[in-house]
């Protein structure tokens, strides 16, 4: 089915994903400025008092783009800010919501109270399905490889299991970071590539030098899948567990039970802080360089694989 507005105006089919710390104003009005959706976790911003700031501050910078911008929601029971944010979120009409950690029907009966739309993360067809019977309006496909938390299932498969059924918005996570990546999430019946780790290395992110220096050092290789930082599996920065004084290659279980995602927990702001979140997809990362510039290389990468791919398939 044909993408609803305002989607259907994107310079390129790309949704930035939303990163605990790293996503802030700044990082989203440049994504908004080059013609990507940009987001950001309402949970970034602390006190909760500056979520309201931050969005005028969006609104006003972003005023007559063609990209939207969207807000992530965690909506795990551990979070006491959900139903104060939801109201700011109503405030200021949000024209995309992210839900994750779970799928609650009066959240997306909020959003679309006010006209808004909502897509969940996923990572299995069983949870795409209960997402779509809550209420939710597109899908986030969370592939293996994909940074922070992540699932563990190819995208192919995950992709076609969810495209047999359901025909609304798709965005497929997981280790796109380049141009050729986002056709093929294309080709594979996906709407958007959701990106995220290629934004740390960006001038814009609200990230330490140190982690944006790492992104551009490190390869697949250097990804560790673990559940201890936060209670759920999430993909890490190698040399971030290792100066933490953690053996990446024997780290122990989580415990689920003790996530916590309120106004006076840990999980959302420490595990980030200290351990470094990201994707499979850094080895295309090769320097610090401005949204504006990353979003060039990708819209030519883009161009350069679909003409590759017309002249080595016929295909037009």
């Amino acid at each position: 089915m044909p993408l609803p507005a305002p989607f259907d105006t994107l310079r390129l089919p790309v949704i930035a994903a939303p990163m605990f710390i790293v996503s802030n104003p700044e990082l989203v009005i440049a994504q908004v400025h080059s013609g990507i959706v940009g987001s950001f976790p309402a949970l970034n911003a602390r006190p909760a008092s500056q979520l309201d700031e931050w969005l005028c501050k969006i609104e006003e910078e972003t005023e007559g783009c063609a990209a939207p911008f969207a807000v992530n929601l965690i909506v795990h029971k551990s979070n006491n800010r959900l139903q104060d944010d939801l109201a700011v979120l109503e405030k200021h009409k949000v024209p995309l919501v992210i839900t994750s950690l779970g799928a609650i029907p009066e959240v997306n009966a909020a959003v679309h109270g006010w006209g808004g739309s909502v897509f969940h993360d996923v990572i299995d067809n069983r949870f795409a399905r209960k997402a779509v019977e809550k209420g939710a309006d597109g899908l986030i496909a969370v592939a293996a490889g994909a940074g922070g938390h992540a699932g563990t299932q190819s995208p192919f498969a995950l992709v076609q299991e969810i495209r047999s059924w359901f025909d609304g918005p798709l965005a497929l996570s997981g280790a796109i970071s380049c141009g050729r990546s986002i056709l093929a999430a294309q080709a594979m019946g996906a709407d958007f590539a959701y990106i995220g780790s290629s934004w740390i290395a960006t001038s814009e992110a609200n990230a330490a030098e140190g982690y944006k220096q790492a992104i551009v050092d490190s390869h697949a290789s250097d990804i560790v899948y673990s559940s201890l930082f936060t209670g759920v599996h999430g993909n890490y920065l190698r040399s971030s567990i290792l100066a933490s004084g953690l053996d990446p290659d024997n780290l122990p279980e989580g415990d689920k039970s003790a996530m916590d995602f309120g106004s006076g927990g840990n999980t959302a702001a420490k595990a980030w802080k200290d351990i470094w979140g990201a994707g499979q997809g850094v080895g295309a990362v090769e320097r610090i360089e401005s949204v504006a510039d990353r979003v060039a290389a990708l819209e030519a990468e883009y161009r350069s694989a679909v003409a590759s791919l017309r002249g080595r398939t016929g295909i037009d």
